[in-house]
Order: C-alpha cells, then sequence, then structure tokens
C-alpha cells in the first residue's frame, strides 16, 4: 500500500471541483453562462470569475506570493459584487484563462509550502487570521464544492443538465419520464407534509 499523502490528497479534490466547475459552462451559449438565474443574479461565468479571485487570494497574498494580475473588480472603489458577473467586454475565455492561471499559482504555492506553514488572511478576524497551509487548501475545497453547487442548480434551470462531471453525472439513472414521476412523488410528499 502506498505512503499516504495528505497534501496530495487535498490537491485531487480541489481539482475535481475546480473541472466540475468549470464543466458547467461547456456547450451553452454566451448568453447562457451569463444569464442570472435566480433573484441574486447567480450565473455560472459570474461564479468562475468569483472562485477565481477567492482563490487568487487565499493561495496568494496570505502565504506571501501575491497573484500578479490584478483584479480590479477587487478595488475599493469597484462596485459592490463585481466578481460575481462578466460584463459584456470580459469574455468567457478571459475568465477561463484567469481561473487556470490562478490554478497553475495556487499549485505552485501548495508545492512550495509544507501543510502547516503559517500564513495571515487580514480580512478574517485577528483572533482567526493565523492560518495554515492545510486550513487553506480545506477552506478552498469548501469554497469551491459550494460554488459548484451553484452552477449544479444554476445549470439545471438553465438546460436539465445534471451531475458532477461529463464522464461522471452521478446522478440516479433515468429517463425524463422517470425524472417526472420522481419529482412528482417529491413535491405530493411536500405538500402532504405541508399540510399537516
Amino acid at each position: 500500500m502506498p505512503e499516504p499523502d495528505p497534501k496530495a490528497d487535498l490537491r485531487r479534490y480541489l481539482q475535481i471541483a475546480r473541472e466540475a466547475l468549470l464543466w458547467k459552462l461547456d456547450g451553452l451559449s454566451e448568453y447562457d453562462v451569463r444569464r442570472p438565474m435566480v433573484p441574486t443574479g447567480t450565473n455560472l461565468l459570474g461564479l468562475v470569475k468569483h472562485v477565481a479571485s477567492v482563490e487568487a487570494g487565499y493561495f496568494g497574498e496570505i502565504f506571501g506570493r501575491r497573484f500578479d494580475e490584478p483584479l480590479p473588480w477587487f478595488d475599493e472603489r469597484a462596485e459592490p459584487n463585481a466578481d460575481m458577473w462578466a460584463t459584456a467586454e470580459e469574455s468567457r475565455q478571459e475568465i477561463i484563462g484567469l481561473y487556470q492561471r490562478v490554478w497553475a499559482h495556487s499549485d505552485l504555492t501548495i508545492d512550495a509550502l509544507a501543510l502547516d506553514a503559517i500564513g495571515h488572511v487580514p480580512w478574517w478576524p485577528d483572533d482567526h487570521s493565523e492560518v495554515t497551509l492545510h486550513w487553506i487548501l480545506v477552506h478552498m475545497i469548501a469554497e469551491t464544492n459550494r460554488h459548484a453547487g451553484h452552477a449544479d442548480i444554476v445549470r439545471e434551470l438553465i438546460d436539465g443538465t445534471a451531475g458532477l462531471r461529463a464522464d461522471n453525472n452521478n446522478m440516479a439513472e433515468g429517463e425524463p419520464a422517470w425524472w417526472e414521476t420522481y419529482r412528482t412523488r417529491v413535491e405530493r410528499a411536500a405538500h402532504d407534509a405541508g399540510s399537516t
């Protein structure tokens, strides 16, 4: 049995989450990757832009390894939520490319530091601002998966596509009629529970 490698395991889970998030853009029009599908404006390309930006900070500035590209949506004069959507001038390729460059930068940080390496998160409360690389890896896995979950729902609302990734949809097998029957049963149970 191979020797356990916790850092490699954490990095693998982070990469799986990154790829799941990007897969949600596949095959969609420019309009669909940008369109807000819920009242708070959540959209697929904005989720990628946000996660790229957050990851750049957590594996960069916190460990003294700043990501060198400007992220103007984080400027103090930027409008609120500027990192959560793409302007018409920001192309899908630009945002995906940014995310992939952030991955490369983050992976260099992960490779260079031990799991117990200390960093400082200036936007966290003072009593929690000192962190380890291990802590930040776990935090970014959770953050990326949280937003990949948002992307799951947004993508399903757009065109019905669901699942973890193209080669593993992790969904129960069923034709559209099966899913409609299943949904009807779930709705009936909700209605029955709500009427008691």
